[in-house]
């Protein structure tokens, strides 16, 4: 895996990258990726010229890159190098993934690579986008987008999120929830989920939902239902419906069906079970439910995810 650093990227997301790509993971007893940074010119100007970066490896690198992280800028009107858009081609060209974090949507639209492919980009540059790149499919108010060998998150923290959604195609589930806990973050938002942009954060943050997702973890088998959940926060299921977005940016029951998702994912992963019995014990009731779930949510069959990420992988 490889990222490109341009003049004005943007120091988090690049830290991002490193923190889930590039740091050696001992504790999970896997190969992790080959990380590297590569830029057009010996010394980078980075984010308004409050940092600089050396050092690093030239644009030849991209080509030994499986996945690549394109570069964004803080305005991205102002295009990137030529010889970057180049390196970007020769990677899509020879079928190498594609990743890019918030503005980079227009570094990938830039570089011809994108034409008629689903994308997002950070809620500010979406009318800019959709002015200047007409024939690409922008998803305006997602956290980001998965479209197969094209994925793109919507802005500094979907950075975390989309980075956590890689980790889970490539590594399965469990292995993204411990990443997850040692970032000490959401294990996992839907790429789906709004980027609220016109809802200003509380005075205070309310955390009394914490009991009720405690209740409902230990529970995720038996038939919750919103009611129940209303019940144990002692509160209307209303009052509960506005919290759970104030909170998490979700519904309650969008909410417990990730929560059961991931927990089918789980006991795909690391147990033999029926997919009849794991439908059961995940509270998603049958297996044919199951499967349209976990295809929904992951993309793959209950077999096909258990192939790739079971233990005889």
């Amino acid at each position: 895996m490889v990222a490109i650093v341009d003049a004005g990227s943007n120091p988090f997301e690049l830290g991002v990258a490193t923190e889930l790509f590039g740091l050696r993971r001992p504790e999970l007893e896997r190969p992790w990726y080959e990380f590297e940074l590569c830029a057009a010119e010996p010394t980078v100007r980075m984010h308004l010229g409050m940092f600089t970066l050396s050092g690093v490896a030239g644009l030849d690198a991209v080509d030994r890159a499986d996945t690549l992280i394109v570069p964004n800028r803080p305005d991205p009107v102002v295009p990137v190098r030529p010889e970057v858009h180049a390196a970007i081609r020769r990677a899509a060209d020879r079928g190498a993934r594609l990743l890019s974090f918030c503005t980079g949507a227009f570094t990938l639209a830039e570089a011809g690579v994108i034409e008629g492919r689903r994308v997002t980009t950070h809620w500010r540059w979406v009318a800019e986008f959709a002015r200047r790149h007409p024939g690409v499919l922008l998803e305006p108010d997602v956290l980001f987008v998965d479209d197969g060998d094209v994925l793109t998150a919507a802005g500094s923290a979907a950075a975390l999120d989309l980075g956590l959604h890689v980790i889970r195609r490539d590594h399965g589930a469990e292995i993204a929830n411990i990443v997850s806990r040692r970032l000490i973050f959401a294990g996992h938002r839907d790429g789906g989920q709004r980027q609220f942009v016109d809802r200003p954060l509380p005075p205070r943050l309310d955390t009394s939902l914490a009991p009720v997702l405690t209740w409902a973890r230990a529970r995720l088998g038996d038939p919750i239902t919103v009611a129940a959940l209303a019940a144990t926060a002692a509160t209307s299921q209303a009052t509960l419906h506005r919290r759970f977005q104030a909170e998490l940016g979700t519904t309650p029951l969008a909410w417990l069906t990730t929560e059961r998702i991931t927990l089918a994912c789980r006991l795909l992963e690391n147990d033999s079970l029926s997919l009849d019995h794991v439908a059961a014990a995940a509270g998603l009731g049958t297996a044919t439910n199951l499967r349209t779930q976990l295809r929904r949510h992951t993309g793959l069959t209950p077999s096909a995810y258990r192939r790739r990420f079971g233990p005889r992988r």
